[in-house]
Parts: C-alpha cells; structure tokens; sequence
C-alpha cells in the first residue's frame, strides 16, 4: 500500500492533537488509508514537529508513531514527505509554511493563515508560484448540522433567502476559580488572540460556501472580561477582543447577523446556531442537527403581552432526518486534501479561500474601530 509521510507541525496543542492527529490522521489509517479514485488506498505516515522534546516523544509513544523532531528543516529535507500540516499559533505560521513551500511540500494549513491579510495573500501567491497544491481547514462546512443546511439549500428549500441569523458561544472561565477551558494566549492581542481573528475566518467561508460572498461588514468588538488567569494561575491584562457582534451583507441582497462570544452563557441547543429565514420556509442548524418549518405549517402569532404565551413554538418545527453517515468534518477535509494531492480532485478550500477570512477578520477590526460599515472589495 502507497504511504505518504505528513509533516505535522503543532501537535501538541489542542486542536493539533485532538482534531487533526488522533480524530483525522491516525483515525484514516486504522479504516485502512484513504480510497483514492482508482479503487486503491494511501496511508499517511506522520511526522511529529514541535519545540518540546518530552511532549512529543510522550505523543509518539501513546500512539506508537514512530517519526517525530523538533528540527522542522530536517522533516522538510526528506524527499519521502510529501505534506507539511500547519496548526501552529497564527503568529508562527507564515515562517513554517514559506519554509514548507521553499521545499517542495503542498501545505494544508489551520485558521486563520496568517494574521494580515496582506500576509495571508503572500502565502497563497508563493503556494500558486510554486506549484504546489494548498489549502485551508475549514471544518464547519462538513458538520451534519450545515451538510443537512446545504441540503435544504440545493433543494430549494426556502425560496429566496433573506437573512441568516447566528449564535456562536459560550462562557469561558476566567482561570481563577475555575480552569479556562481556552488557552490563555486566545486573550492577549500581542501573541494573535481575538474572537475576530478566530472566529471571523470561519463564519467568512461558511457564508461564502452556503449563502453568498460577503459584501460588506459592519462589527461592534469588545473585551468583556478584562483580566484572565493563565496557565500558571498568574493574573493577565486580556488584551484581545472576547466578543464581536457583526452585520454582514452578503451578495443575493441576503443579510447575515452573527454574534460570538467567549462571555456568554449557552441557552440554545448547540455552541453554534444558525438560523436561516426564506420566503418558503425556516431552518435552525448546528453542529449535528436541523430543525425546519415550511410556510405551509408556519403559525400565526398573535402579540398580546397582556396574556401568557401557551403556545411552544418550537413544537411547530421539523426535524430533518440524517439520510446519511457523518464522519469527522476535519477527517473528511484530510481524505479530500490527500484525494487533491494525489489524484489532483477539485479541493476549492485554498489559501487563497483563507485570506479572504483573514481579510474579513481585518474588516471587522477596523469597522468596530472607526464605527462604520466597510466594504468587502476582495
């Protein structure tokens, strides 16, 4: 069986780890590879990169991968991999990946890419320039909550789309009486924190991938909790944003409003909700599940705040069916790259893609600094 040898730089971190080696990398090796176009599979042999020593000896020996280093030029320097993966801290990203690029390696990168846009585009152009193949994680897409949206999307669901209204959140503990659940670096503006910068990125590629290119942005950014407890249970100044509420104007004449907050406290049935309104029908989706309600079983509320509601509106929804398996959303994205690297199959989630989130992250700075809707020109 053909084996490719992946560069994985990261892993030790959460998503890195979790997400990417054991839930994505190791798991398509032990289904056997990823079934390439002819019928035949590929396994990925990977290569642990970080700066710890102990972290990533104790990673290879939990998981019986043999290959690991910390010295990044060597893993490059060897012909037999042929992948560099990238789920660095943003601030680390670009100097590995150019390097992974100088190298002849195609490159699959976390988000956001970079922490400019004007950095993000640089890396895409030198990826095109070289020839290599490319591209960007951008998980949400295949979650079964927005597969089953894509779905009522492609059968016509809701008629002509008017709005999409999103819920992104949850309370992150501030680290002094009660660990944070998120590293302390996600709150300090100076090593590449921010919800917007996180969290931008992600909404930019799903409406641009469901809905429409995002044409304008208009963002109110704050930092609700302005003190944090790190790692070490030391007192910071939290010097990035916690929480955004943003317009987007998208084209199609659609209007996308989507809160996101590491200050807020879950009363919804999933971390992440999007509701979509058309002129035919309604649809409520997250990370698993779909509800939806068709103009021909909508109510008729009435408003009289002088009596008790006694209707449940949510008993007026549908809950759309799986009709499918749903895999890992991050598995999946890897079996789509390896199919792109190998078998050269359409994968239209590039760098390139990346930037504009970048881009739409950058926006959302400066529309909540100078107080106005900004153009999305790119």
């Amino acid at each position: 069986m053909a084996e490719l040898g992946v560069v994985m730089n990261g892993v030790t971190g959460r998503m890195g780890y979790r997400q990417h080696l054991v839930r994505s990398v190791l798991a398509i090796n032990a289904q056997g590879g990823v079934v390439l176009a002819d019928g035949s599979k590929v396994k990925l042999r990977p290569v642990l990169v970080g700066r710890s020593e102990t972290k990533l000896k104790e990673l290879a020996a939990q998981h019986d991968v043999a290959d690991w280093t910390t010295d990044l030029d060597a893993a490059l320097a060897d012909p037999a991999n042929t992948i560099y993966f990238d789920a660095q801290i943003t601030q680390a990203r670009v100097a590995a990946t150019k390097k992974a690029i100088a190298a002849g390696k195609h490159v699959y990168c976390e988000k956001p890419t970079a922490e400019t846009s004007a950095e993000a585009l640089e890396l895409a152009a030198a990826a095109e320039a070289a020839g290599v193949k490319n591209g960007v994680v951008q998980d949400k897409l295949f979650l079964p909550g927005l597969l089953k949206l894509k779905r009522l999307i492609d059968g016509g669901f809701f008629g002509r789309i008017l709005s999409i209204r999103g819920e992104f959140g949850y309370w992150v503990f501030e680290g002094d009486w009660q660990a944070a659940q998120r590293p302390s670096w996600n709150y300090r503006a100076e090593d590449g924190g921010g919800i917007v910068l996180d969290m931008f990125p992600h909404w930019a590629y799903v409406l641009e991938n469901l809905f429409g290119p995002v044409t304008s942005v208009y963002a109110h950014v704050t930092t609700h909790i302005p003190e944090r407890w790190d790692e070490r249970g030391q007192a910071y100044p939290a010097t990035a944003d916690d929480a955004a509420y943003a317009v987007f104007e998208l084209g199609g004449g659609a209007v996308a409003q989507i809160n996101s907050s590491w200050a807020v406290r879950v009363n919804r049935d999933e971390l992440v909700e999007f509701q979509v309104d058309g002129t035919h029908g309604s649809a409520v989706a997250g990370l698993r599940n779909c509800r939806v309600q068709h103009r021909s079983a909508t109510p008729k509320p009435v408003w009289n705040p002088d009596l008790p509601a006694t209707a449940r509106f949510r008993d007026d929804w549908q809950e759309v069916p799986d009709n499918a398996e749903f895999d890992n959303g991050f598995k999946v994205q890897w079996e789509r790259f390896v199919r792109h690297v190998v078998d050269d199959a359409p994968f239209p989630y590039t760098l390139r893609s990346g930037a504009r989130g970048v881009l739409l992250a950058e926006l959302g700075l400066r529309s909540a600094a100078e107080g106005r809707r900004l153009a999305v020109t790119s």
